[in-house]
């Protein structure tokens, strides 16, 4: 039970007095009066309708512009004007006596000018003479309830406004006067409460039978009981003189403790409206509440139930009503006069609260008045800020949480970053966080709160969220616990939401767990496994060496992710390159070398580099290995891997390395490999490895016969005894004739210990072969000249004696030769047509014309060659008898300028003759050779 006394009294209305239309002349308007003799009245429909006790019905709109209507012949009783339609419900006299009658008025047609009475049936039930003493109508128009001062209740069922479809019955008889009737419906269920002096009952009216329920067993008085609005569930209230009561169909609800003898009650739109007596005027009767005397004064109190305070209270002189229409509220009293109470804005009514610091109260009238998250958290941000001034920092905080989504978080941050409010602070930014409407730096601060507070149960809490409730950036919450030393937390976070950057800074460079960064890297996908391994590898090879490189080698060959997490493309195994590795193996040589040899094991088209490293990694250990046995192990290990055949387009960085670390086999190959003969015989010639040069020599003297040159002058060089050395070079060099004599006795003139007898055979030797060169080539030109003489002979014959040609048969078809026939100098004849269909030119011999062809090209070639002067210095200077490669191009004419006619002109004149003469010359010359 809330007492009254308790409840703050507010002014949230206005009161004015209606005063009638201002005149043209702008003067004062005087208060607008009501005709006397107002006895009851209802509002509705855009209108205050008023019955008098001279059977009158009035109508006043907004305008002021009174109308009325004689609606009975005595006196206006009761009136219900209904609010969803222009349908008015009256009861009044039309004789002496009590038989009250009913009349239905349709307000939007008319009868003569007045509303059209659509039905008239008496009231009272039976022939039982009683006053009416309320009257109720159901909106749906099917139910009308009127009660009896006998405690009776007549229900009409069905279309009130017709005779023919309705049914009236008695529902309720009792010993107690009926003082209020409400309908109420929800749903499809429709109950009536009856309320008397002395019970309240609930009648089921939507159930065959009309079940009842007795809610309590007092009652009020006339006009002092309503029904609420949907604000309120829709409850039966009843005004006794001690509480207010709310009752359900089924059960009686909150009371409250309002006293005073209550006059009229009404409910306006959440409010309730109590009209009581002034408490220092004399109680009086409480079925008799409008029967006051004209003097008796009367408070009107409006309560708002829900926010449990007074919104308005003053006393009025003997008020008729109470009515509400236009948004307002209109008090009757019976002088006349109409009192309108204006309710104030929510806004005037929020700003008169927070003058008196009522923010609690605001907040619930704001919600009440269904105001706007806006308008709403202005009210929290308001209520926080006077807490806070207060010191009440919990309080505030509270507040400032139900601002999150409006106001901005850095409004409330600043005003908690003392330490000694943090723990506010962190309640703040937890909400934030939980409304994922923290940014980054929220997630900071909150966590620095966490840590210090010291506070690991809201940390873990925090952090340890399922991943559809993260309302946090999860890499700040890294940066911040890796940075106040909450590794393990920031590991969790890490490997949950799967920051694998993070996760392995933390563990290598905080927690030092090398063993587990490394199993985690090898869980896993591919692409992320390599980028790690290639960023993290020299750290992880430092300290776990084994390890890593197993990992390495399960990548760089068919990695799956361990750990059971492959996914649809992981079926197939990945590899990566392995030379990208190699750097990995800074420091760790056995490592690397046992990682590059699986790699050329297990996969034979591995990348360069790592042949490159490898063959490296051998050479160092060979050079560095001081136990023979080993030694020699290893140089076969660098042989074997030298002969693979991987170094040939990497020939020369593969000699660098051979060279660098001093491996003489590997040298050797590789020059031998690059037909690096000259290379080869130097390197012996440096390490002084006679026998060696002269294998060199024979081995390879075929392929590039300079050898035996360089060989001859470097043992003529020789100071020591090299008599036999220089002997082998000699024989060589004359069996290949490979030096003239003049140059190999300049060659080793500079030697002091090669005598005469050393080259005596050679010099003998080749002196015969000169000899004997010399009388050959003076019988070819003692052939070649008198070929010549003979051939001189033969032109001049032809210059000068003729020509006689007895050939008998045609030289191509062998047949007897007729007139006409074609006759050559070369002794050639052709039947005319034979000669014609065989031959391409008419200037030569088809018989001859190939060999011909052969002449002349190869004087054409000669005469090409004439220019070439770059090719016969290369071959001078190449070939080992100069002589003769000159001897060769005099012969080939190149010396020589000479004329070349190839066409004969058609009339044969005596340079012709001689030309041709020249040509068959040639031509003869060519066949004798």
């Amino acid at each position: 039970m809330a007492a009254y006394l308790q409840w703050r009294r507010f002014v949230f209305f206005d009161r004015e007095t209606v005063r009638e239309p201002s005149g043209p002349d702008g003067a004062g308007a005087k208060p607008f009066t009501l005709p006397p003799g107002i006895a009851v009245c209802d509002s509705g429909r855009g209108s205050l309708v008023f019955g008098d006790i001279l059977s009158q019905i009035w109508f006043l709109p907004r305008s002021l512009q009174l109308s009325s209507f004689q609606a009975y012949k005595l006196r206006v009783t009761h009136l219900y004007q209904l609010k969803q339609h222009s349908i008015l419900v009256s009861i009044g006299e039309d004789e002496e006596g009590i038989n009250p009658l009913v009349k239905v008025w349709n307000l939007e047609k008319r009868d003569g000018g007045n509303p059209l009475c659509t039905r008239i049936f008496p009231a009272i039930p039976g022939n039982k003479p009683t006053v009416v003493s309320c009257l109720t109508v159901h909106e749906n128009l099917n139910f009308m309830a009127i009660g009896f001062a006998d405690g009776s209740v007549v229900l009409t069922k069905g279309d009130i406004t017709r005779d023919r479809h309705s049914k009236t019955q008695v529902l309720h008889e009792g010993s107690y006067p009926v003082t209020g009737l409400a309908f109420r419906q929800s749903g499809k269920t429709t109950h009536l409460f009856v309320v008397t002096t002395e019970n309240i009952q609930s009648y089921m009216l939507s159930v065959k039978d009309y079940p009842h329920l007795e809610l309590d067993t007092h009652g009020c008085g006339l006009r002092c009981s309503s029904l609420s609005d949907p604000s309120q569930d829709l409850q039966f209230i009843v005004a006794g003189n001690e509480c207010v009561y709310l009752y359900q169909p089924d059960e009686r609800g909150p009371c409250f403790a309002f006293e005073g003898q209550k006059l009229i009650v009404h409910w306006y739109r959440g409010y309730l409206i109590i009209v009581s007596k002034d408490r220092k005027t004399s109680p009086k009767s409480e079925f008799a509440g409008n029967e006051a005397q004209n003097s008796d004064k009367q408070v009107l109190n409006i309560y708002d139930l829900c926010n449990k305070f007074i919104a308005y209270s003053s006393i009025f002189d003997d008020i008729v009503d109470v009515l509400a229409e236009w948004g307002s509220l209109y008090v009757l009293t019976r002088d006349g006069k109409i009192h309108v109470l204006q309710e104030k804005d929510t806004q005037t009514k929020l700003e008169m609260l927070f003058r008196k610091n009522l923010f609690e109260m605001a907040i619930n009238l704001a919600k009440s008045h269904h105001l706007d998250s806006d308008g709403l958290s202005e009210i929290f941000r308001q209520y926080g800020d006077h807490l806070y001034n207060k010191g009440n920092h919990d309080g505030a905080i509270q507040q400032y949480i139900r601002t999150i989504g409006k106001l901005e978080p850095s409004y409330v941050i600043r005003k908690f970053l003392d330490a000694q409010r943090i723990h506010n602070l962190t309640a703040y930014l937890q909400m934030l966080h939980l409304q994922s409407l923290a940014n980054a730096d929220h997630t900071t601060l909150l966590l620095n709160c966490y840590t210090k507070l010291k506070d690991s149960s809201k940390l873990e809490e925090f952090i340890k969220t399922s991943e559809s409730e993260v309302h946090f950036d999860v890499e700040t919450a890294i940066k911040v616990l890796r940075q106040a030393g909450y590794y393990s937390h920031a590991v969790y976070l890490a490997e949950k939401h799967e920051h694998h950057e993070w996760y392995l800074k933390i563990q290598l460079e905080d927690i030092k767990n090398y063993q587990e960064a490394l199993h985690y890297i090898g869980k896993l996908p591919f692409e992320q496994a390599e980028s790690n391994m290639k960023r993290y590898g020299k750290i992880l090879m430092h300290h776990v060496p084994n390890e890593t490189t197993e990992l390495l080698k399960i990548l760089c060959t068919d990695y799956r992710p361990s750990g059971g997490n492959e996914g649809p493309g992981m079926l197939e195994g990945k590899k990566a390159n392995s030379e990208e590795f190699i750097p990995v193996f800074a420091n760790n040589s056995r490592e690397l070398k046992a990682f590059l040899e699986h790699m050329t094991e297990v996969q034979a088209d591995s990348p360069q580099g790592v042949y490159d490293t490898l063959l490296e990694l051998r050479l160092q250990n060979w050079a560095h290995e001081q136990d023979e046995q080993i030694k020699e192990k290893l140089h076969n290990e660098a042989l074997t891997l030298l002969k693979s055949g991987r170094f040939k387009t990497v020939f020369d960085k593969a000699l660098v390395l051979c060279q660098m670390h001093n491996f003489k086999d590997g040298v050797l190959y590789l020059y031998e490999q690059g037909k690096l003969f000259q290379q080869i015989m130097h390197y012996h010639m440096q390490n002084e490895q006679y026998k060696k040069v002269i294998e060199v020599c024979e081995l390879y003297g075929d392929q590039e016969a300079c050898l035996w040159e360089q060989a001859l002058g470097y043992f003529a060089r020789k100071e020591e005894n090299c008599k036999e050395y220089i002997a082998a070079v000699l024989k060589h060099i004359e069996n290949k004739n490979l030096m003239p004599p003049l140059l190999v006795v300049q060659t080793l003139a500079h030697n002091s210990t090669a005598t005469l007898s050393v080259i005596k055979d050679y010099l003998v030797n080749k002196l015969q072969k000169q000899s004997r060169q010399i009388e050959q080539d003076e019988l070819r030109i003692q052939k070649y000249r008198e070929e010549t003489t003979r051939i001189r002979l033969e032109i001049e014959e032809l210059k000068a004696s003729p020509k006689i040609f007895q050939k008998t048969k045609c030289s191509i078809c062998t047949s007897a030769l007729e007139l006409p026939s074609v006759h050559f100098l070369c002794g050639h004849s052709f039947h005319q047509h034979c000669f014609e269909s065989y031959s391409e030119s008419d200037s030569e011999c088809p018989t001859c014309m190939p060999e011909n062809r052969k002449v002349m090209d190869m004087i054409r070639a000669q005469e090409q060659k004439r220019d070439l002067h770059d090719q016969f210095q290369h071959q001078l200077k190449c070939s080992n008898d100069g002589f003769s490669v000159v001897a060769d191009y005099f012969g080939r004419g190149v010396f020589n300028k000479l004329t070349l006619i190839t066409d004969l002109p058609s009339v044969k004149t005596a340079t012709t003759i001689e030309a041709g003469l020249q040509r068959e010359l040639l031509i003869h010359t060519k066949r004798s050779t």
